[in-house]
Parts: C-alpha cells; sequence; structure tokens
C-alpha cells in the first residue's frame, strides 16, 4: 500500500493523508458474500449507551469473511484484492478448486493469481506466505497471523492490518507465540495460523487531517472529563484550570482508566508467559 498527500488546498487537506488503493483490483465485493451492517451507536439493548463516542458513520456492507479456513487439502486461487471497510486489512477473494468462493483476510505479499492452501497435514501444504497449518507443523521464528485461539474456532487474534505475531517454542501441547503488544502466551499446538504478515501495514501512517473523515467512520467526538461538570464525570466541577483532584484517572462511572489493569480473572490467565508492557 501506499500513502497518497494532496496538494494544501484547505487545512485540513494540508495535514492530512489517504490510502491510495494502488493495490486493490476489484472495485466491487462479491454480492453473495456481503451483508448489511446494522448500527447501534454504542448502546446496548436496553438503548442505553455502553460504549461512548460511537454513532452515525458511512452506510457499510460486512464481508462474510472465512475465519476458519478449513477446507483442508483442496487448493484456492486468489481472485481479487479489495478493500473491506469494517478493518485495516485488505480481504481476498478466494475461488477453490471445487468452484466456492470464500473471503479470507489477506496476508501481505500474497498476489492475484496465487495459489494458497489450508491443510491439517505436515506435508499437507508447503511453508510458504499464505498458506495455512496448525502451529505444530511449522518452524521455529516463523511469521503468522489470524491465529486460532482454540483449535477449530476460527482465527482471533493477530487480525490487525500489519500485525505479525513469531512463533518462539513448541513445547508439550502447547506452543508460545509472542504476539505484536509484546506479550508473550502459549495455545495449544493444533491451533491454526496463517504463515505471513496482515497486510496493508502502512494503513496506522494514515492521517485522518480533520473531524469529518472520522465521523464517517463512525467515531464521534470525544469531550475532556476536566471540561465536564461533577454531575457529568468524576474529574468535572472546579474553578478555571485544575487536576482531576484523584490520586488516579477515572472512567465516567468512577472506575480506573489509563495504565491500571482492568483484565478479570480468566481460566487462560494461567496460560500468559508475560503481560504487554511488561517491565521485566
Amino acid at each position: 500500500m501506499a500513502i497518497k498527500r494532496y496538494n494544501p488546498t484547505s487545512a485540513g487537506r494540508r495535514i492530512m493523508s489517504v490510502d491510495a488503493h494502488e493495490d486493490i483490483t476489484a472495485q466491487k465485493p462479491h454480492r453473495a458474500l456481503i451483508v448489511a451492517r446494522k448500527k447501534h451507536g454504542g448502546r446496548n439493548n436496553q438503548g442505553k449507551i455502553t460504549v461512548r463516542h460511537h454513532g452515525g458513520g458511512s452506510r457499510q456492507f460486512t464481508r462474510l469473511i472465512d475465519w476458519k479456513q478449513n477446507k483442508f487439502g483442496v487448493p484456492a486461487t486468489v481472485a481479487t484484492i479489495e478493500y473491506d471497510p469494517s478493518r485495516g486489512a485488505r480481504v481476498a477473494l478466494v475461488v477453490y478448486k471445487d468452484g466456492e468462493k470464500r473471503y479470507m483476510l489477506l496476508p501481505d505479499g500474497v498476489k492475484v493469481g496465487q495459489t494458497i492452501m489450508s491443510s491439517d497435514k505436515k506435508e499437507g501444504a508447503e511453508i510458504a506466505v499464505g498458506n495455512r497449518l496448525p502451529l505444530e507443523f511449522l518452524p521455529i521464528g516463523t511469521s503468522v497471523c489470524n491465529v486460532e485461539m482454540d483449535p477449530g474456532k476460527g482465527g482471533q487474534i493477530v487480525r490487525g492490518a500489519g500485525a505479525v505475531a513469531a512463533l518462539m517454542a513448541i513445547e508439550g501441547v502447547f506452543a508460545t507465540v509472542k504476539l505484536p503488544s509484546g506479550e508473550i502466551r502459549k495455545v495449544r499446538k493444533e491451533c491454526l495460523a496463517t504463515i505471513g504478515q496482515v497486510s496493508n501495514p502502512d494503513w496506522r501512517l494514515v492521517r485522518w487531517g480533520k473531524a469529518g473523515r472520522n465521523r464517517h467512520r463512525g467515531i464521534r467526538p470525544t469531550v475532556r472529563g476536566k471540561a465536564m461538570n461533577p454531575v457529568d464525570h468524576p474529574h468535572g466541577g472546579g474553578e478555571g484550570r485544575n487536576p482531576i483532584g484523584h490520586p488516579y484517572p477515572k472512567t465516567p462511572t468512577g472506575k480506573h482508566a489509563l495504565g491500571v489493569a482492568t483484565r478479570r480473572q480468566k481460566a487462560s490467565s494461567v496460560l500468559i508467559i508475560t503481560r504487554r508492557n511488561s517491565k521485566k
């Protein structure tokens, strides 16, 4: 992907940049694999806002992506590389040998016309970018993405644009993987992973330039808690400029925010070897 800059014809244009879409080969999606994306404005089934700053945005169609890629041993050809409004990464429309079409998350470097394959056997597919294999059959140090957390459940982690994880070890029934956040954790060695890095790594370099572009993405303005009244936020109130008046920042509901661990205890916590941002 390339980042495109325009002449500074306005204040917003001066600092903004856009995705050039040079790698996209199809302008319209495959209609059988899209559904209209219903938006909720950050509200739950009671109509209460549970996620702030959501609302509006352009109408979108969700691409039905095959996260499992469980047609083992059937080669597929990359037909098109397409834009997906739901993510920064590209998606690819692949056509299997039996004629079935599916969308998949595109690894960086995979081109139109290239053949890819998923396999649950060691000799089922070669070690090449775009192929999908269980972690236990990959060499140590392999770069992987779209990794399963439970066998057969489909890729759940390392799916963002440009994300890549590293296979560090295979010990017993677990594989040790270093995630993009720096976290090192164990997953079952039978879990599938796609070889390579997620496409469109330059997506994070895009400068949105003006508030209007974020509104098109469905992101509403964020107001500082200090600028509110005490009834609206724990940080609110006071005469003139003042600190928040608390030993730590809080959310509007009074819970810890900014730098305090908020992860609840889960059964999978024992599988985390090193936390992200760990000082060890």
